[in-house]
C-alpha cells in the first residue's frame, strides 16, 4: 500500500498524521477544561490552519532535502544531460520505488561494464602475448638461419641453399600470419563488406579440391564427396571468403589427417539453407580443446602444430566469415577418431 509514494503523497500522509495527533491533543485539553462546545469552533479553525501550515512545510522540506538528495543520484547515474531535464517535475511526480529501481539497475549495469572489461584486458594480454610468440618463432628462426650464412655459411655448398629456402620459408611464414591477421580485423571492422552473389557450392569445393591435389597427395589423403550427399545447390554469400573458408577446412583436415585417410564433403538440404559438412578420420579434438579451437593462435597439439606450420588463425578466419554471413558454424569431433566441421549458408 505504502510502497509506491510520490514525495507529494508522503507529504500530505505526514501532514494528515501530524493534524491528526495536534487536532486530538487540542480537543483532549479543551475537553479537560471543559471547553470542548465553546472550543469546538476554534478547534476546526486552528486546525485547518494548522494541517495547512504543515503540509506546506513537510513538503517544502521533502523537495528542498529528499529530492535534492535524488537529484543527487540521477546526477551520478545519468549518462547524458538530457536525463537531467524536468528534474522539478521528477522530484514532484517520480515514486521512490523508481528511484530505487533505476539506481539498481544502473549498479548492475556498471558490474557487468566492470566484468566486461577485466575479460576484454585477459583478452588483449593473451592475444598480445600469443601475436609475439607467434611472431617470435620464424623471427628467430630467420634470424639464426642469416647469422650462419653471414659467418661463413655462406661459403659453404652443404648448408647455403639449405639454409637460404629455411630462412624463406619462415619469411613466408611471417607474411601468411601477417596477412591472416589483417584479414580478421577487417572482417571484425567491417562485418557488412561483403559481395553477397550466388554460387554453385559443389562447382567451389571442385575448385579447391584441385588446387590442394598436391598437398592432399603429400598426405596420402583422398579428397572426396560424400555418397548421397553430393547433390550441388546454388547459396548466397560472399564466393571470396566462402572459398577461403572451404580452403581452411580442406587445409586443417589434410594436415591433421591420417596417412591414408579421407576427408569427404556433404551436403544436406534444410529447406531454406544448405548445411554444408566437411568430415575426416584424423587425429581428432578433445573436449577440453573443442571449446577453444576456434580461438586466435589456439593450438591442440602444440608440438604436432609446431612441426605442421601455418599462423593458427585458419578456424579463426573460418568463424569470423560465416558470423560476417549471419550463419551458423558447429563442430563435432572425438579424439584419435575424427572431426567433422559445419556451416550453413542460404539457398539462392
Amino acid at each position: 500500500m505504502f510502497k509506491n509514494l510520490s514525495i507529494r503523497q508522503i507529504s500530505l500522509l505526514i501532514s494528515v498524521i501530524v493534524w491528526i495527533v495536534g487536532t486530538a491533543f487540542f480537543g483532549i485539553v479543551f475537553y479537560l477544561n471543559g471547553e470542548f462546545r465553546l472550543g469546538l469552533l476554534i478547534i476546526i479553525i486552528v486546525s485547518l490552519l494548522n494541517f495547512s501550515l504543515i503540509y506546506l512545510t513537510v513538503r517544502y522540506l521533502s523537495e528542498q532535502f529528499i529530492f535534492r538528495k535524488i537529484k543527487l543520484i540521477y546526477k551520478v547515474i545519468s549518462e547524458s544531460k538530457d536525463s537531467l531535464e524536468g528534474q522539478s517535475e521528477l522530484g514532484r511526480n517520480t515514486i521512490l520505488e523508481d528511484v530505487n529501481t533505476n539506481v539498481m539497475e544502473w549498479a548492475e549495469k556498471k558490474d557487468e561494464e566492470i566484468s566486461s572489461l577485466k575479460s576484454l584486458e585477459n583478452y588483449r594480454k593473451q592475444y598480445l602475448g600469443d601475436v609475439s610468440h607467434e611472431l617470435k618463432t620464424p623471427l628467430f628462426s630467420i634470424q639464426g638461419y642469416l647469422h650462419t650464412l653471414a659467418e661463413g655459411g655462406l661459403y659453404d655448398e652443404k648448408i647455403n641453399m639449405k639454409y637460404l629456402k629455411k630462412a624463406i620459408d619462415n619469411t613466408d611464414r611471417l607474411q601468411h600470419i601477417i596477412e591472416d591477421l589483417e584479414l580478421i580485423n577487417s572482417l571484425e571492422t567491417r562485418e557488412d563488406d561483403l559481395t553477397i552473389t550466388d554460387f554453385e557450392i559443389k562447382s567451389l569445393f571442385v575448385e579447391v579440391f584441385s588446387s590442394l591435389e598436391l598437398l592432399a597427395s603429400d598426405q596420402n589423403i583422398n579428397l572426396r564427396f560424400k555418397p548421397g550427399a553430393d547433390t550441388s545447390y546454388r547459396v548466397m554469400g560472399d564466393m571470396s571468403k566462402i572459398r577461403q573458408v572451404i580452403e581452411n577446412l580442406l587445409t586443417n583436415s589434410i594436415k591433421y589427417g591420417t596417412q591414408g585417410g579421407y576427408t569427404k564433403v556433404s551436403f544436406y538440404d534444410m529447406e531454406e539453407k544448405i548445411l554444408v559438412e566437411v568430415s575426416d578420420d584424423g587425429i581428432g579434438i578433445s573436449q577440453e580443446d573443442i571449446k577453444h579451437v576456434f580461438n586466435r593462435f589456439y593450438r591442440a597439439d602444440k608440438s604436432r602444430n609446431r612441426n605442421i606450420g601455418g599462423s593458427g588463425l585458419g578456424l579463426a578466419i573460418v568463424k569470423h566469415i560465416i558470423e560476417a554471413h549471419k550463419e551458423n558454424l558447429t563442430l563435432r569431433s572425438t579424439y584419435g577418431k575424427g572431426s567433422t566441421f559445419g556451416f550453413t549458408l542460404t539457398k539462392a
